[in-house]
């Protein structure tokens, strides 16, 4: 018995496997990527997490006008804003509701060493740069990014704004309408004496400010 000849090179059916699993391959990443990026912990306006403390912004910043650089500390010098550790909460609840079962996760941390594990609210991509100092040093305010922090209770802080790349481009071209004097930046209820944009104008052109629009600024 003869046998069959051969249609096609051993190669093409090499080939051919190949780009069936980068197909598919492909069409998962996809998928996954998709999913991602519409998820609410990556885009929505809205998203609050629950967190392991029911800590109260509109109690501390709020109520007690704890400025946001004593939790956050860096924001105004460095990339990022570090989260609170547990040493810095006890500062103050060493003495104070020092049976408050609400700190339970924070005098645990504190006795263990075991940092508390908060869930990050305002996460942009990986593929993003972002430079707290940047922005707070030249007089864009915390809300403008944040929202009115010191309202948000226990229910947890939420995302109020979209931080997406369309509307990270409006702030680059036309920064007047969050300016505010630098001494400023954390106090949230801060309403300007005058018209917004005339102030912004002004602190602009006096403080050379011209927010890039390059890709690069923000992918690197």
């Amino acid at each position: 018995m003869k046998k069959q000849k051969q249609l096609f090179a051993s190669w093409v059916d090499q080939l051919a496997r190949i780009v069936l699993v980068l197909a598919v391959g492909g069409l998962l990443y996809m998928v996954v990527l998709v999913l991602t990026a519409t998820s609410p912990e990556t885009q929505a306006s809205g998203y609050r997490p629950v967190q392991p403390v029911p800590y109260s912004h509109a109690l501390h910043a709020g109520e007690l006008g704890i400025d946001c650089r004593y939790c956050h500390v860096g924001v105004d010098t460095g990339a990022k804003a570090t989260l609170p550790s547990t040493e810095l909460c006890m500062n103050c609840h060493a003495t104070i509701k020092t049976e408050s079962e609400k700190l339970a996760v924070v005098r645990e941390s504190f006795q263990t060493g075991m940092p508390i594990e908060w869930v990050r609210v305002h996460d942009l991509p990986d593929f993003v740069y972002f430079d707290h100092s940047a922005h707070v040093t030249r007089g864009i305010g915390c809300v403008s990014c944040h929202g009115r922090v010191d309202q948000m209770d226990e229910a947890g802080v939420f995302q109020a704004l979209p931080l997406n790349m369309g509307w990270c481009l409006d702030c680059h071209r036309a920064p007047e309408q969050h300016l505010r004097p630098v001494e400023y930046v954390t106090q949230l209820d801060w309403i300007p004496a005058e018209d917004q944009t005339a102030l912004g104008r002004r602190l602009r052109e006096m403080n050379n400010i011209n927010p890039s629009t390059d890709c690069s600024t923000c992918h690197r």
